[in-house]
């Protein structure tokens, strides 16, 4: 299976950029095109591999935005002492060819079982939403009923991703902001960051025994996930991906 696949046992492949899509003004996703793709599952992420003139070499992993069943895409922040996210973000155009390495990873994913239609609760730091955005997508792909509510922790609505398709919001599906640095005026909803009374007031009760998926920022993920413990979720029920400075897995 795709989700037990390691990294050794990996071949790189030549993806051809598709769609440029700019959601931020500093994040970017590419559509590619990756010849013999075997699919791949809501929640896993794949290697980028560029390289430069002079033989130079650079890997980042980044998260599948995509959902299972639609063509391969990734959300790229940018990070402007980065090695790859610059060009990722900034000078890569649709025709051009970059190495790919996956999918990778077997924990950190929804596979849309019917017969376990627990309610999700997805808490997204920044751009960790975008692991999560694979498994709203596929939910709707696949007809799901299964309840998700997603906490998404954000600067600004400037800095929301994927801001247009989050709006429309599906039915069963519940999307919170919460804006840590600037809110527009008039806002009513939640001006800090997560704590324990935030997660109190939108965690589905534990009786209804859901599935979290938490995603973001190392501080972010061990606080959202030490609260949701706190409340009496299992440990094994709440499943964690830390990203790095970049935005990468």
């Amino acid at each position: 299976m795709a989700g037990t696949a390691v990294r050794g046992r990996l071949t790189w492949q030549t993806a051809t950029v598709g769609t440029v899509t700019d959601e931020t003004s500093t994040v970017r996703t590419l559509l590619l095109d990756v010849p013999g793709w075997g699919g791949h599952q809501a929640g896993q992420h794949l290697d980028i591999r560029l390289t430069a003139d002079d033989g130079y070499r650079a890997e980042r992993s980044y998260s599948i935005a995509s959902a299972p069943g639609e063509p391969v895409a990734i959300t790229v922040e940018r990070l402007d002492d980065g090695e790859v996210s610059p060009y990722l973000t900034q000078d890569v155009q649709p025709g051009d060819e970059i190495e790919v390495r996956g999918p990778i990873g077997g924990y950190f994913v929804w596979d849309g079982d019917s017969s376990d239609s627990v309610p999700l609760l997805l808490a997204a730091g920044g751009s960790g939403v975008v692991p999560l955005r694979a498994m709203l997508r596929y939910r709707a792909r696949i007809g799901s009923s299964v309840p998700m509510r997603l906490l998404y922790s954000v600067r600004s609505l400037p800095d929301v991703i994927y801001r247009s398709e989050l709006s429309a919001e599906p039915d069963a599906v519940q999307i919170i902001y919460t804006l840590t640095r600037q809110q527009p005026p008039g806002w009513t909803g939640y001006a800090r960051r997560v704590d324990a009374a935030m997660m109190a007031e939108v965690a589905w009760p534990v009786a209804q025994a859901p599935l979290a998926y938490v995603c973001g920022p190392t501080n972010f993920v061990e606080a959202v996930a030490a609260d949701l413990v706190a409340l009496g979720y299992p440990p094994l029920r709440v499943k964690t991906e830390r990203f790095g400075a970049t935005g990468t897995p």
